[in-house]
């Protein structure tokens, strides 16, 4: 049983078949798929798997709260199992790949902010996109 079929069970939500196979998808996932490469990857597992299927379970996962849903501004919403450790997501805009990363120095500096603004900061989402650096742009 995979990471996130086991969260689902745990929540109280009922897995049907189709459900593990898109849990167990998004668990061993190692990037940001869209509902469309998710029901591609589905599919390859079970072909009764509806586009309808996919869509609906990642609504459910996502008012669960045991996926996470992306934006990032490529027109496709994109997702990723929820996970107890923070980390944010730089975007290659040419290449559409999602880095992930965690930087204290920016923890520190995000939290000295919002209590610069009399806040105590309680969560947040850093999205940085770019481009690869060309070299012959030195």
């Amino acid at each position: 049983m995979d990471r996130l079929e086991k969260l689902c069970i745990a929540k109280g939500m009922r897995m049907t078949e189709q459900r593990k196979v898109i849990a167990r998808v998004l668990s061993i996932a190692d990037d940001h798929p869209d509902v469309e490469e998710i029901h591609r990857r589905a599919a390859d597992i079970d072909a009764n798997i509806s586009i309808a299927t996919v869509y609906r379970t990642m609504r459910l996962f996502e008012e669960s709260g045991v996926v996470e849903r992306h934006d990032f501004q490529d027109g496709r919403a994109r997702y990723e199992e929820a996970s107890e450790q923070h980390h944010d997501h730089l975007i290659d805009l040419r290449s559409g790949d999602v880095i992930e990363f965690v930087s204290e120095e920016i923890e520190k500096l995000q939290k000295r902010i919002a209590e610069e603004h009399g806040y105590k900061l309680v969560d947040h989402r850093l999205e940085l996109y770019g481009v690869p650096l060309d070299k012959s742009d030195d």
